[in-house]
């Protein structure tokens, strides 16, 4: 017979902590209620609002900067789970990657979360090939000759998110999905769509500006 470990105290703190969060979503949260609490996450830590230049060169008047999100527990928590959701259908799906270093801390997440379910790889493609060492342009569990999808944090245009296309379609893997946290509606779905790819989106601008 084995004993059941009673939770330390700690453990039970963190637990009332967490219970007890302003706006947190329970552990038995829905999907929808899932992406509603990550919005606010989103509108709270990561949109900013002001005069920006984008990669592009074009000029906004808000800027979206996903890495306090990625790297906020609930948050990080939260994008692994959707994400994951949205994978469980892709039987095929060998690995999810992207480029660095926006798409890191989500891939990191979402595969320690699929261990749950389906295990799934990751990987990460660099913007410069290492000078140094193995000298691989994408590092992590990345294999040819496989079906991958490949997620961005913020898409415009696409132009970013393609560097990390070419890279694997390069070394013979197939990409036809990719999953992007927010789109700003600036043409990335059409011309993504050219290059034969699905732009799944979490957001749009829309849900974050009103």
């Amino acid at each position: 017979m084995i004993e059941r470990r009673e939770p330390s105290r700690r453990e039970q703190e963190h637990e009332v902590r967490a219970a007890a969060a302003p706006g947190a979503a329970a552990p038995t949260a829905s999907p929808t209620q899932q992406k509603a609490r990550l919005l606010e996450i989103i509108k709270q830590k990561s949109l900013l609002k002001g005069r920006f230049t984008l990669v592009s060169g074009a000029v906004s008047n808000y800027y979206l900067d996903m890495k306090p999100t990625m790297f906020d527990p609930e948050g990080a928590h939260l994008i692994a789970e959707i994400v994951c959701d949205l994978l469980a259908g892709e039987r095929d799906v060998d690995a999810i990657g992207g480029l660095e270093l926006g798409a890191v801390p989500i891939i990191a997440a979402v595969c320690a979360r699929s261990w749950r379910a389906r295990p799934v790889n990751g990987f990460v493609v660099r913007k410069e090939i290492k000078d140094h060492g193995t000298e691989r342009k994408i590092d992590g569990n990345f294999k040819p000759d496989s079906a991958v999808v490949l997620f961005d944090d913020v898409t415009t245009k696409g132009g970013s998110v393609m560097q990390a296309v070419r890279a694997v379609r390069d070394r013979g893997a197939r990409v036809s999905k990719i999953i992007t946290l927010v789109d700003r509606l600036e043409g990335a779905e059409e011309n993504l769509g050219k290059e034969g790819i699905t732009l799944v989106t979490l957001y749009t601008t829309r849900d974050l500006l009103g």
